[in-house]
């Protein structure tokens, strides 16, 4: 998608997406779209580009318009009634606004803001729609001047704005359906039933929930700024020992312990369960692994099925957490054990994600290890040696795809207590 727009324009557009019909409607319309999308020149302001907006009609009056039919009898139903409450509440308003009126207000070209609201994962809108507030203007308004101000780059605004809507948009779809599992369990209602309670219940939740989403990002954002720029020098400097400086991942940032625990027999055990019994199966895996990783000081970068990701910021936190995790499945009565893979490395973090050689060895690692072990590599195995609290027992050479001969090396617990959980 090119930005046609007759002044310097955000090139926000993300080559994946599907290109809409409007964008090639030809110059006369990319001229109406006409302006500075994050006002590149001081006081920049694109035209209005909406017509004078008609008197707004409930759909249902919409639709009698186009296809006379018979009067509405009775009122609207109660359930109907909360929903458009709750909708009133958590978008800020009614929805009065269509996206040019919305583009308009914030001083941006319709062309920009798309980009932006895809960024969020909002769908695409025809110029008809009434689908905003006044806090969609206002939200759209913040991230565009944070670029205008200088605060950020456009590219830095797109990437920031799609990680917000990628993690609220897991973060939601996961708290409503705990909450919808917890009322099929506790009011003993099905899951359709729970689904439409729901909308009259979680009224009294939005101001707790967001309170503690405000918090607890807060106390994220502190925590990375400690791992990612107060620490990254001195995670770099341990690093270091027994390195010659020409490996493949010596240009890369940061240094960190990257582990994989992978629950063995996950799929044909999936297989034989019935839906209840594997959402079960998931959230205790991925609690109990989400409680060991952030005991051990470490951090779970994603669960894909019935494999986990993690890092910690030293070889012993990650062989503590890896060692832990180990017992953890061995010792659950309902859970399969896990094989359980670390290396201590240099990464790259990009997109919440991480990449890099080591991320790549500690995967095929986890791949030779027996259920129920922990393997580590001999590089990793030369920086734990010296501590009492590990084991290493060294086991035949493989060769592994992608980096030909390695070393093996089986990690045990030595002295001390290990990760304790409360």
């Amino acid at each position: 998608m090119n930005a046609e727009n007759v002044h310097q324009d955000i090139d926000l557009a993300a080559p994946d997406l599907p290109r809409d019909p409007e964008d090639a409607a030809g110059s006369a319309a990319a001229d109406s779209d006409a302006g500075t999308a994050f006002g590149t020149e001081a006081g920049a302001l694109i035209e209005p580009e909406f017509e004078p907006a008609k008197p707004e009609l409930e759909p249902e009056l919409e639709a009698a318009e186009a296809e006379p039919v018979a009067p509405p009898t009775g009122t609207m139903s109660a359930e109907r009634l909360a929903a458009k409450a709750l909708e009133a509440r958590l978008l800020g308003g009614e929805r009065k606004l269509r996206r040019r009126e919305v583009a308009a207000g914030a001083g941006l070209s319709l062309l920009s803001a798309r980009k932006l609201w895809r960024a969020l994962g909002f769908p695409n809108l025809g110029d008809e729609d009434v689908a905003f507030t006044e806090r969609d203007q206002a939200a759209l308004s913040t991230i565009v001047d944070l670029v205008r101000d200088g605060k950020l780059t456009e590219e830095a605004a797109i990437s920031i704005t799609r990680a917000i809507g990628q993690m609220t948009d897991r973060m939601v779809v996961w708290q409503i359906e705990a909450l919808v599992e917890d009322m099929v369990q506790e009011q003993g209602v099905t899951d359709a039933v729970a689904r439409k309670r729901l909308v009259s219940e979680l009224p009294n939740l939005i101001d707790p929930l967001e309170e503690m989403l405000t918090y607890s990002w807060r106390r994220q954002l502190n925590a990375a700024v400690q791992r990612l720029a107060v620490r990254a020098e001195a995670g770099l400097q341990s690093s270091e020992e027994g390195r010659e400086g020409d490996e493949d991942d010596a240009p890369l940032p940061l240094a960190r312990a990257v582990g994989f625990a992978d629950l063995v027999s996950y799929t044909s055990l999936s297989r034989r369960m019935n839906e209840k019994t594997l959402a079960q199966l998931v959230q205790r895996f991925e609690n109990k692994c989400a409680e060991i990783i952030s005991v051990g000081g470490g951090r779970l970068v994603k669960t894909v099925g019935d494999e986990v990701l993690y890092i910690a910021e030293t070889p012993a936190a990650g062989a503590e957490i890896s060692l832990a995790l180990s017992r953890a499945f061995t010792d659950d009565e309902i859970l399969p054990q896990a094989r359980v893979a670390m290396v201590w490395g240099r990464i790259l973090s990009r997109l919440g994600d991480i990449y890099g050689p080591t991320v790549n060895l500690a995967a095929r690692l986890t791949a030779l290890a027996d259920p129920g072990t922990v393997l580590v590599d001999s590089m990793t195995a030369a920086a734990l040696e010296q501590d009492e609290r590990f084991v290493l027992v060294p086991r035949p050479a493989e060769d592994v795809r992608g980096f030909g001969e390695i070393h093996p090396v089986q990690l045990l617990p030595g002295s001390g207590r290990g990760l304790v959980l409360d």
